[in-house]
């Protein structure tokens, strides 16, 4: 069984940072990639960032290159998500996932994560 958890979400001002954590509780995190997406009211959920199990390769969404980066700590079983120059439509529910396989490979597809926590609000207001 894999457990999922993330916290560090909140509300922030415009221009302001948050960092996410997603912990990991059964299987190590060491053999998957790992991913974060994300959902606003009303649409559908967006890849935002995913790193491979290496650590070696990271890819991000468009709408977040530059302001946000991907990273993770094995020995922590922990990625994390940090956040920066945070705009209002950053506003979402974002959520960990887990790659069980593709060799360790991150992808942007939703499906292709296996298992999934249950979201941390982040609020910007505009």
């Amino acid at each position: 069984q894999v457990q999922l958890v993330e916290s560090g979400g909140g509300l922030v001002q415009a221009g302001g940072s948050l960092r996410l954590s997603c912990t990991r509780s059964g299987r190590p995190l060491s053999m998957s990639a790992m991913g974060w997406f994300r959902q606003a009211p009303g649409k559908e959920r967006e890849f935002v960032a995913a790193i491979s199990s290496s650590g070696s390769s990271t890819m991000y969404g468009d709408s977040v290159k530059g302001r946000f980066t991907i990273s993770r700590d094995d020995s922590k079983n922990t990625v994390y998500l940090q956040m920066n120059t945070l705009k209002p439509e950053d506003t979402a529910v974002y959520y960990c996932a887990a790659r069980m396989g593709g060799l360790g490979y991150p992808t942007t597809v939703t499906s292709d994560y296996d298992y999934w926590g249950q979201g941390t609000q982040v609020t910007v207001p505009s």
